[in-house]
C-alpha cells in the first residue's frame, strides 16, 4: 500500500494509547498489533517532553519530528497540526500525541481501514484501526480511567481491554510499551522507565506484562545497588526482597542478591540461595572465581570456597580456583 508521496509506507494497523501520569509527569504509549515488531515503528517517548504512536499506513517521521517540534515548546496539538499540514498522506494516517503538560492530540484519517478511530480523556488518548468493531478504543478509555495503579498498570489495562473487545480482526502478534520520566533531561535516554518490546509471539499482551514484572525486579535490584553503595543497608535489603519476590524465577536476580548479601556478612542468608541457582545453572559457578578481582566478592580464599561449596558436587572441581585467589 502507498500513500500519494509515492513512497511506500509500513502497513502498522493496530491500537494503542498515550498518555501522561497527572501525579509523576511520566509520559509513555504502549501498542499491540497482528504486525511484526511494531514497537520499532508506533512507539515514540523522550523524558519531560511527550509521546508520540503513529500507526496505519504509518509514517515514521511522526514520531522524531514530532517529539523535535513538542521539544522546541509546540503543544501536541500544534505539532501534530503542523506535520498533518505537510503530509499528502493524512487520509491514511492515524497519529496521537501527549506532550509534557498532558495536551493531547490526535488524527484517525478518513481512508483509515474499519473500524478505525480514536477517544480523547484527560491526559490520554486511545486510537485504533483494522479493529474487529468499533467498540475496541472506547473499552480502552474506560479501562485507563477505571484502573489504578503507574503509568505502566494503567497502559498494560488498556491493552487488555482492547484485546478483550476484539482487537485487532487479524489477530494479536506484537506490543511494545515506552514510558518515559516527566523530567527533561540533557540525556534523555537516562529517563526511560520501561523500554519493553514483544516482536513476535502468540499472546504478546501476557508476555509484555511478564516483561514489565521483570523490568520492575530489575529496577529495584539497581536501587538496592544504589542504596548499598550509599550505605543503607537496610533500604538496600528491602530492594532486594522486593525484587526477588516479583521475579522469584529470575536466577540471575538472586545469583546477584545473594552475592550482595554475602559481601554484607549475611552469609545465612545468601548461601542457600547460592545452592540452588548453582544446582539449576553451573555456570553462575563458574563465574564466581572471576569477580573477587574487580570487588565484587571478598578477595579471600576462604570466602571463594565457602560460596563454591554450594555447587552440587561440593565445589571440589573449584579447589584450584580457590588456592590461587589472594
Amino acid at each position: 500500500m502507498t500513500a500519494s508521496l509515492g513512497r511506500t509506507y509500513p502497513p502498522v494497523h493496530t491500537y494503542s494509547i498515550v498518555a501522561r501520569d497527572a501525579e509523576t509527569g511520566q509520559l509513555g504509549v504502549a501498542v499491540q498489533s497482528h504486525y511484526f515488531s511494531v514497537g520499532s515503528i508506533v512507539s515514540w517517548a523522550e523524558a519531560g517532553v511527550g509521546a508520540v504512536a503513529t500507526q496505519s499506513v504509518a509514517l515514521v517521521d511522526y514520531g522524531p519530528r514530532g517529539l523535535a517540534l513538542m521539544r522546541e515548546g509546540l503543544s501536541a496539538r500544534q505539532a501534530l497540526d503542523a506535520l498533518l499540514a505537510n503530509d499528502p498522506g493524512r487520509d491514511v494516517r492515524q497519529v496521537a500525541m501527549v506532550d509534557a503538560r498532558g495536551t493531547v492530540a490526535a488524527h484517525t484519517g478518513s481512508r483509515c481501514i474499519p473500524a478505525a478511530g480514536h477517544v480523547e480523556g484527560d491526559g490520554f488518548s486511545a486510537q485504533a484501526n483494522l479493529m474487529v468493531d468499533d467498540s475496541v478504543w472506547p473499552a480502552m478509555k474506560r479501562a485507563f480511567e477505571e484502573s489504578r495503579g503507574d503509568l505502566a498498570e494503567r497502559l498494560l489495562a488498556a491493552l487488555d481491554a482492547g484485546q478483550a473487545a476484539g482487537g485487532d480482526i487479524r489477530g494479536q502478534q506484537s506490543a511494545a510499551m515506552l514510558v518515559v520520566s516527566g523530567e527533561r533531561s540533557p540525556e534523555p535516554w537516562r529517563g526511560r522507565v520501561f523500554d519493553l518490546r514483544v516482536e513476535d509471539h502468540p499472546e504478546p499482551l501476557a508476555e509484555l506484562r511478564r516483561l514489565v514484572r521483570l523490568r520492575r525486579a530489575y529496577r529495584l535490584a539497581d536501587e538496592s545497588d544504589e542504596l548499598l553503595a550509599a550505605g543503607d543497608y537496610a533500604a538496600a535489603r528491602a530492594r532486594l526482597e522486593e525484587a526477588l519476590t516479583l521475579a522469584p524465577e529470575n536466577d540471575e536476580l538472586r545469583f546477584w542478591a545473594a552475592l550482595t548479601l554475602f559481601r554484607v556478612g549475611e552469609e545465612a542468608q545468601a548461601l542457600p540461595m547460592l545452592r540452588e541457582v548453582f544446582a539449576r545453572g553451573p555456570q553462575w559457578a563458574e563465574l564466581v572465581p572471576r569477580l573477587a578481582p574487580l570487588g565484587l566478592l571478598p578477595e579471600s580464599p576462604e570466602a571463594l570456597r565457602r560460596i563454591l561449596a554450594q555447587r552440587p558436587d561440593g565445589g571440589a572441581t573449584y579447589d584450584h580456583a580457590a588456592e590461587g585467589a589472594t
